[in-house]
C-alpha cells in the first residue's frame, strides 16, 4: 500500500519560517522525483519546487531564495523549508510523487498576523 503523509502545518506570522515533511512508504523512494504544490483559496493549483533522484532541485518563481526543498533517501522523506513567509504563501500544501502520480492528503499553512 503505497501512503503519502505530509506534515508541519500550522499558524505563522509574515516574515516567520516553517518546515513540511512528507514521508512516502510503499514505493522505492530514491526512483522518483518528488514534489510540493499548493492550492491556495480562489487560486488554481500551484507547483512549488522539486527535486529529483539524484539531489537536484527546482523552483516556482514565487518562493526562489524563500524556500529549499531537500530529501532524505535513508528515511524516504521529503522537506520544504519556508523562509520569509508571506501572506500569500497561505495554502493546503501536497506532497507528490511525480511519475508514480501519488498525493498526500496535504497540511495546512497559514500566514497570519
Amino acid at each position: 500500500q503505497v501512503q503519502v503523509v505530509e506534515s508541519g502545518g500550522g499558524l505563522v506570522q509574515p516574515g516567520g519560517s516553517l518546515r513540511l515533511s512528507c514521508v512516502a512508504s510503499g514505493i522505492i523512494f530514491n526512483r522518483y522525483t518528488m514534489d510540493w504544490y499548493r492550492q491556495a483559496p480562489g487560486k488554481q493549483r500551484e507547483w512549488v519546487a522539486s527535486i529529483g533522484r539524484s539531489g537536484w532541485t527546482n523552483y516556482a518563481n514565487s518562493v526562489k531564495g524563500r524556500f529549499t526543498i531537500s530529501r532524505d533517501n535513508a528515511k524516504n522523506t521529503v522537506a520544504l523549508q519556508m523562509n520569509s513567509l508571506k501572506f500569500e504563501d497561505t495554502a493546503v500544501y501536497f506532497c507528490h510523487v511525480t511519475s508514480a502520480d501519488y498525493w498526500g492528503q496535504g497540511t495546512q499553512v497559514t500566514v497570519s498576523s
